[in-house]
């Protein structure tokens, strides 16, 4: 294959709105310059790791793999980049996770395959290839430029690139690849995010691509109201360069988690609303200042209330101070509105904020917002 016909493959990569993580050991280096040298790669790139050492591959994937250099290990990385890329992006984009793990020509001969294993994960889709070099006719660099082309490709054909683009890879006939994929449904995809496998799902239904801070409001929405989607008008007000989005997570820290029926029905407010929501399964807020780095959270003084009440963190104020400040640390902030409590309408100023915390917390006028409604007598005056 060309320079010249990988360096049209990259350009048509990059012009696709799909953004990526590309994790990647034991091969495929020219990969990386490919796509870095072409023009446009920080539309596609949004972050890249060569976890090379042994330690350095178990503390991405959380765990020891079984082998190294296999499908699994390739499909996990992949998964662990998927879900990195979701926290990386825009919301609304399409995102995918590259792993890549090889065993290729070294500076001592190897007893075993020169092989190598890739795999790419989107939304609804997981794909997985094998290939298997033929030993001893390579010099590593051609092993590497090898690899790099069939990774190149996977990338592309994640991307949706058209598959008019010629790809030609230097593999010989001998060197078939052994490819399998999966397609998820959305069902499929929500049951994974309630048992953890991904850590969220965005349902960009107001098709907004600006802004790249996002400014979250989060609840049940059981139902969404006009005071849900007025707070957020206001919050949005207060950051200019935020992409406004409703977030409901499928699992609660004292019910059982929703059904993938329910997240469904909810989900169709929103789609009837043309608003943005994503669907996570972090129920505490600490947890998604992790999954949501950087951005605004909008919440009412009741929450804020319940943020900085010791009784939450075991009864120990310092164990709340450290967890909020972890929050801090991800660029997080809280945006409060005013909320009635046993009656009486209360404010971010009516609350003793920890001096550590006080500029994470920014109060909302109450001559910008103020609205006594709430899901709970909705629900009520529904006869729910």
């Amino acid at each position: 294959m060309t320079d010249s016909l990988i360096r049209t493959l990259v350009e048509a990569i990059h012009s696709t709105p799909t953004q990526a993580v590309i994790y990647f050991s034991g091969g495929a280096s020219q990969a990386l310059s490919w796509l870095a040298s072409v023009p446009g790669a920080s539309n596609t790139l949004l972050e890249v790791i060569v976890p090379y050492s042994r330690i350095s591959m178990i503390q991405l994937l959380g765990k020891l793999p079984v082998q190294f250099t296999s499908k699994e290990t390739a499909e996990d990385m992949a998964l662990v980049a998927y879900n990195r890329a979701l926290k990386l992006s825009k919301p609304g984009f399409p995102v995918v996770g590259v792993g890549f793990t090889g065993s290729l020509a070294t500076t001592r001969p190897k007893l075993g395959d020169h092989r190598f294993y890739l795999s790419t994960r989107t939304s609804n889709w997981l794909w997985a290839s094998s290939v298997t070099l033929t030993k001893g006719v390579r010099s590593r660099e051609q092993e590497e430029r090898i690899s790099s082309q069939v990774l190149i490709k996977a990338i592309a054909d994640a991307c949706k690139v058209p598959s008019s683009i010629s790809f030609v890879s230097d593999l010989d006939e001998n060197e078939v690849p052994c490819i399998s994929e999966q397609c998820f449904d959305e069902d499929q995809e929500l049951e994974q995010l309630i048992h953890g496998k991904i850590d969220f799902k965005v349902f960009p239904f107001d098709n907004v691509s600006t802004g790249e801070r996002k400014v979250i409001l989060s609840g049940s929405f059981n139902p969404l109201h006009d005071g849900h989607l007025k707070l957020l008008e206001v919050a949005m007000s207060l950051c200019s360069d935020g992409y406004p989005c409703f977030e409901l997570s499928a699992i609660n820290a004292d019910k059982d988690p929703l059904t993938v029926a329910k997240i469904k029905e909810r989900v169709k407010q929103f789609e009837k609303a043309e608003k943005t929501v994503i669907i996570s399964n972090q129920p505490l807020f600490y947890k998604k200042a992790e999954l949501f780095p950087g951005s605004a959270f909008v919440i009412g003084a009741d929450t804020a209330a319940r943020l900085i009440d010791p009784k939450y963190y075991g009864g120990n104020y310092n164990n709340m101070i450290d967890t909020l400040l972890g929050c801090k640390r991800t660029g997080c902030t809280f945006l409060v509105g005013g909320r009635k409590m046993d009656g009486v309408f209360k404010v971010l100023e009516d609350f003793d904020i920890p001096r550590e915390l006080e500029d994470m917390f920014i109060s909302i006028p109450v001559d910008k917002f103020r609205m006594d409604i709430s899901s709970t007598e909705i629900r009520k005056n529904q006869g729910v």
